[in-house]
């Protein structure tokens, strides 16, 4: 029989799970909606009805473990705590509940979204060989995982890495958190959209791609395909946000000294229009120690399979540890 995990990525809209190998393939996957009940045992109930399902249809695989990344997940206590774009408050215990319907021996893993992803750049993606590096993935919001000499950095709760709400501004953006100028206000998808309508203004850019769009419909991805066109405005945006990353990036490069530093997520589509302001300012925000040492890089995981993948990246880990 062939070893699998099962990665699982719990997500606001939709949660996400696949059969992965130990090559990183994805060999079968499915979909469920996010439960919107605010009860924690009928939350997992639905959720654990589909692992079995899954694991049901897995006759010729042989399940070694289940990774789970989901927000605010504490790798720790196995919890999901106080997550906001979750219907289910407080702390859930999260892996009980779902052991506990399951009725399984199965080595259940949880950790948060971004964790997952740092694990499975390791394993899979570009970072392989390497035993120190920081993945800052972009999207709702800016996620970080932490690895240092070949292990994630949890700290003493669980909640270590939150590199996206670094001080970039004092009293600037009111952050998704409530905490004004942290760095995810102006690199998250939303804050390139605050970006864009700031220089709209700014410049009453009435001739830009951007100018028609309203702050309700307007995505990073439109911001993304207007600079591809050239549009001026969507190419500013994509400078302020590679030199607001690169001033983050320094603290974090000044913290650990890792050998890169991946960036994650839809943004990354724009290619050199983000590295290249990331690359360029970089150095002037590090000490003359650090200045040319730390690669900036692009996430070698697919997209589309980047979290399932993070997340059996996740039990695979734990497997070896067991071993």
């Amino acid at each position: 029989m062939k070893k699998v995990t099962l990665g699982i990525d719990v997500g606001g809209t939709n949660i996400a799970f696949g059969i992965v190998d130990r090559e990183g393939n994805v060999l079968s996957k499915s979909t469920i909606a996010t439960p919107q009940c605010n009860d924690a045992v009928q939350y997992t109930k639905l959720i654990s009805n589909e692992i079995q399902t899954i694991i049901n249809k897995a006759d010729d695989c042989e399940i070694c473990g289940i990774g789970i990344g989901a927000p605010n997940g504490n790798y720790y206590k196995g919890t999901i705590e106080h997550a906001a774009n979750l219907t289910i408050k407080g702390i859930v215990p999260f892996i009980q509940l779902l052991k506990e319907q399951l009725n399984c021996t199965y080595n259940i893993s949880l950790t948060n979204d971004a964790n997952a992803a740092a694990m499975g750049e390791m394993i899979y993606g570009g970072a392989r060989g390497m035993r120190n590096f920081v993945m800052y993935t972009l999207g709702t919001g800016v996620g970080s995982g932490i690895i240092v000499n070949g292990d994630l950095v949890y700290g003493a709760d669980g909640f270590a890495g939150e590199c996206g709400h670094t001080m970039l501004v004092p009293g600037g953006r009111t952050c998704g958190c409530g905490i004004n100028g942290h760095l995810e206000s102006y690199c998250s998808a939303g804050g390139m959209k605050r970006t864009a309508f700031e220089l709209l203004a700014y410049y009453n850019a009435n001739d830009s791609l951007l100018a028609q769009k309203s702050f309700a419909t307007l995505t990073a991805k439109d911001i993304c395909e207007a600079a591809l066109q050239g549009d001026k405005v969507a190419l500013e945006v994509f400078e302020r946000t590679g030199d607001y990353l690169a001033r983050g990036i320094a603290d974090t490069i000044h913290h650990l000294s890792p050998e890169a530093v991946f960036i994650f997520g839809g943004p990354t589509a724009a290619g050199e229009l983000l590295f290249a302001p990331i690359r360029n300012n970089l150095e002037k925000y590090l000490l003359p120690v650090f200045k040319g040492k730390a690669r900036i890089l692009p996430s070698q995981l697919k997209l589309g399979d980047a979290a399932i993948v993070g997340a059996s990246a996740l039990a695979w880990k734990e497997l070896e540890k067991n071993q």
